[in-house]
């Protein structure tokens, strides 16, 4: 494979400015502060610590910035053969001017200071977006952020759903659903979900473009019967989290079903992060004690997948022995989605193994090639140029040199997987205003002498109009129609209220409104006077309680004495549970009978 060719396709790939599909950004304070906290990322803490630095040193309460940096970089020597010790460097290389190719007790001071100094500069955020080449990042939301003050448009909300899963049966969890939604958890399915729902409306109405969770190796998502449901939230709303584990278990499953209904109702992509044990190694330090488990089985999850046929599913295995199951899902299924490399298939020798086998195998507008899952701005740079290296040799090797592809196509099934399936699988939402629009637009119907238009379904407007107007239509913009116009704005339009057309033509003369007027009024007898008019059939009032009510005289049904049920009475038989004499008609029975059998 010659180097030129990977060279080439990586420099191509690196001018491609990126949408980064998953982090933990704090939108607030989406950069470092100081050098602390790039060396605080688990990353570097966990292994540290695998490699014999206490846990104490690292978790010392009010340890200060600086002290925490040097205590690391004075540890952190076993650990520059690896994957995320690069990162570090580059991070320093990029960003504070470094030159070197080891932090450590003689420089660690000076590269400190200047990260402080550029981490001051109140449009860092901003500078290291831009020299990452990046335009966007999808944030980690939990299910009660306001989604206030910041840009949602480079920050992208993410409702984030673990809590709502499997912590339901938390007070806590309860009081926050309740407090965010405005809606009282009664002990009613039917509460649940108006929460939930309103959960959706919120992230969908703010620019969220998917909803996420991480799930562990045992969690198996199938449908809760709703009586099994209802027993098992309210012994949960009840005892909390000394409810019974099954009936905890159940409403974990119904409310990730219910996740699942919501999503496919918004039209938003359901992330699912497949295999996390949380807290395996108890002592680890933050962040450093889950694990992967190799006996998740995607298996587990083909009723959800067969559920929901136009719902996408992109899916995250943890571990690397997992990935050839998620290439073969993805490759029959075409609502699952192969996404990224997460977390302990993060190494450059997993992410080729791996990428490759997608690229291999599944069709190239399903795959979403990697995302940072990075906690601070300046970490998606190293991560994501660690991912396009691997991509680029891929695509020279295989495609390029394999396949006797030219480097154009393979750049372009490159930038496919790293930027434009992000778009197409994670669209951004249509703002109100764009939607009616493009709704007025896709039901206008133009000629030359009739112009139609009729409102578009839509959830900011209740009710549909239609109007017909010859000649061409006004020259307002539809785009800002008012549902609800104040008289200024209705004189101005300069429209009739009413028109009234016959055929293809408007009405627009009495004479021919005339024509098509009956004379002869409707005789509806004296209805003010309850004298009955001799040979005239008397008016009875319908019902208009909005109920139904047995009424034998203008239903002619009667309970049967047995069963309770409304039935017609049989006019064969004469007995006391039959009608008046004088109110039974034999071949009205008959026709009732045919009718309802009918």
């Amino acid at each position: 494979m010659p180097n030129s060719v990977s060279n080439s396709i990586y420099e191509a790939l690196a001018g491609i400015r990126l949408i980064d599909p998953h982090t933990h950004i704090n939108p607030y304070t989406p950069a470092s502060t100081t050098l602390a906290d790039l060396l605080g990322y688990h990353y570097y803490t966990e292994l540290a610590h695998s490699s014999g630095m206490p846990k104490s040193q690292i978790e010392q309460e009010g340890i200060p910035p600086d002290e925490l940096v040097r205590r690391l970089v004075l540890n952190l020597s076993p650990i520059e053969n690896t994957a995320q010790y690069r990162w570090l460097i580059e991070i320093c290389r990029r960003f504070f001017d470094f030159d070197g190719d080891r932090l450590d007790a003689s420089n660690w001071e000076s590269v400190y200071a200047a990260a402080e100094q550029k981490m001051n500069l109140a449009d860092w955020s901003q500078s290291v977006l831009d020299q990452s080449n990046v335009e966007s990042v999808f944030l980690t939301n939990d299910f009660d952020d306001t989604l206030d003050g910041f840009d949602t448009d480079t920050y992208i909300p993410c409702l984030r759903t673990d809590d709502l899963v499997f912590h339901l049966a938390k007070s806590e969890t309860q009081q926050r659903l309740q407090e965010c939604s405005q809606i009282d958890l009664d002990g009613s399915l039917t509460s649940l979900r108006a929460a939930l729902e309103q959960r959706f409306e919120h992230f969908v109405s703010r620019g969220a473009r998917a909803c996420a969770i991480s799930l562990p190796p045992s969690f198996e998502p199938t449908p809760v019967a709703d009586g099994r449901a209802k027993t098992a939230l309210n012994e949960i709303l009840r005892r909390g989290l000394s409810a019974d584990p099954s009936n905890q278990a159940a409403v974990s499953r119904h409310v990730f079903w219910t996740l699942a209904e919501l999503c496919d109702q918004f039209g938003i992509p359901f992330d699912l992060m497949i295999g996390v044990n949380r807290g395996v190694y108890a002592d680890g330090v933050y962040q450093g004690q889950d694990l992967y488990d190799s006996r998740v089985s995607l298996i587990q999850y083909r009723e959800l997948f067969n559920a929901f046929p136009d719902l996408k599913f992109p899916v995250s295995v943890l571990a690397s022995v997992t990935n050839q199951e998620l290439v073969s899902y993805a490759w029959i299924f075409p609502n699952v989605i192969t996404n990224g490399h997460w977390w302990y298939s993060n190494t450059p020798s997993f992410i080729a193994r791996d990428a490759a086998a997608r690229l291999e195998a599944v069709p190239c507008t399903k795959q979403i090639g990697y995302y940072s899952d990075a906690y601070k701005l300046e970490f998606i740079w190293p991560k994501f140029d660690m991912y396009r290296r691997v991509l680029s040799n891929i695509l020279a090797d295989h495609f390029v040199t394999g396949s006797q592809w030219s480097e154009e196509r393979a750049i372009e099934l490159g930038r496919r997987v790293l930027r434009d399936n992000v778009e197409s699988i994670f669209p951004k939402p249509k703002s109100t205003d764009q939607t009616l629009s493009d709704d007025l637009q896709n039901h206008r119907t133009t000629t030359d002498e009739t112009w139609v238009e009729s409102e578009p379904s839509t959830d900011t407007v209740a009710s549909s109009f239609e109007t017909v107007r010859t000649g061409d239509p006004p020259a307002e913009s539809f785009e800002n129609l008012d549902p609800l116009p104040n008289e200024d704005e209705i004189q101005a339009v300069d429209l009739d209220d009413v028109e009234l057309r016959g055929g293809n033509a408007a009405i627009t003369d009495n004479e021919t409104l005339a024509a098509d007027v009956d004379l002869e009024p409707l005789d509806v007898g004296n209805l003010t006077d309850d004298t009955d008019d001799e040979g005239a059939e008397k008016i009875r009032m319908l019902r208009g309680n909005g109920s139904f009510e047995a009424d034998e005289e203008s239903l002619q049904v009667k309970p049967d004495p047995l069963t309770g049920e409304l039935r017609f009475p049989d006019p064969s038989k004469k007995d006391e549970t039959s009608l008046p004499a004088e109110e039974t008609d034999l071949d009205e029975f008959d026709t009732l009978e045919d009718e309802s059998i009918q």
